[in-house]
């Protein structure tokens, strides 16, 4: 088998000729938002220039899973963010499917999509990412509290 690694924000032009060549492909979450920001997330004068929750990003993720389902290749997402419960509501919401993390982060994460329904969240999705937000955070905050998810 073989799988195609989505780290480069280049790949998001690519997706047409690179996913018909893989038996599946993995988002590498925290490379992937590190290049597409410019901003090393492991120095503290330039982390907080970016949020996961950006819809910059978020929209790169969405282009991803419709390349995905568009060429029939299983898709996961790996890295911090789908470790994170709001995060993780966020790229499910986005019609991620298949996320890993840390061994810690299975319980709350678990709890979070038990309670959550996936399909009202991506309507809502569609809308925010189109607003002038540089991070969609309070309004999937309000989303969860609203709606009873557990985050």
């Amino acid at each position: 088998m073989i799988g195609a690694m989505i780290e480069v924000p280049a790949l998001l032009w690519q997706l047409d000729q690179v996913l018909p060549l893989a038996d599946f492909a993995s988002v590498g979450s925290n490379d992937l938002m590190q290049f597409l920001f410019a901003a090393d997330r492991g120095n503290e004068r330039v982390s907080e220039r970016f949020d996961s929750l950006n819809p910059a990003l978020l929209k790169a993720l969405r282009q991803i899973v419709e390349a995905a389902e568009r060429h029939g290749v299983p898709l996961n997402l790996c890295g911090e963010m789908a470790g994170k419960p709001l995060e993780a509501m966020t790229v499910i919401g986005l019609g991620f499917r298949s996320i890993s993390m840390a061994p810690a982060s299975v319980g709350p994460v678990k709890a979070m999509i038990l309670s959550l329904d996936a399909g009202d969240l991506r309507e809502r999705l569609d809308a925010w990412m189109e607003s002038k937000n540089t991070s969609l955070r309070e309004d999937l905050k309000r989303f969860a509290t609203e709606k009873g998810v557990q985050i």
